[in-house]
């Protein structure tokens, strides 16, 4: 029993370090392993102060994301949601980055993940001619504005904002990416 168990705690240690996830479409029926990613990043490692009632996209993931010409994409590894990232389309080739989320155990530069659902949406975004996407954070997430620094996303104000971008209450940092410049 104990070298099955050994055999298993290997094979997982494996397929972390071989980078073993897919990253895919998913909506609705994936709705309970995105609350249970998100939620406790959200809640307990970062201290936000945002519940479920604030995020009501996250039960209705198609109709929030997929019907505005958006889409919202899961890293799934071993059947389990482990990162996410969300597009919702706002009209005039303009884009907003929402739950760009991973678990802490397949964060960083090893992994790439964030990296490959990021780059995962843009090419989305090419392929709908959607030209500037926007996105709101909160300072406390220091990793997130670094990371989206490096991804050539530049800080503006909430003022610069367009219209239609659905402001979230948490969100106090703002970022704007011109896709065709890249």
């Amino acid at each position: 029993m104990l070298l099955c168990s050994q055999l298993h705690i290997f094979v997982y240690k494996l397929k972390i370090m071989t980078n073993q996830h897919q990253i895919t479409q998913i909506g609705n029926s994936h709705a309970a392993q995105v609350i249970d990613l998100i939620l406790p990043i959200q809640q307990l490692e970062f201290g936000i102060p945002i519940t479920l009632q604030n995020q009501p996209d996250l039960l209705d993931i198609e109709n929030y994301y997929h019907a505005t010409g958006g889409n919202f994409w899961g890293a799934i590894n071993d059947d389990k949601v482990i990162g996410t990232i969300a597009l919702i389309g706002i009209g005039n080739g303009q884009g907003v980055i929402r739950k760009m989320f991973v678990n802490k155990d397949f964060r960083g530069k090893e992994h790439g993940l964030a990296q490959k659902l990021l780059e995962t949406l843009i090419q989305y975004c090419k392929s709908e001619n959607i030209t500037d996407l926007y996105l709101g954070t909160v300072d406390v997430l220091q990793a997130a504005m670094r990371f989206y620094e490096r991804n050539n996303f530049e800080k503006i104000e909430k003022k610069d904002l367009p219209a239609t971008f659905p402001i979230m209450s948490a969100d106090n940092v703002f970022y704007h990416l011109e896709i065709e410049k890249l």
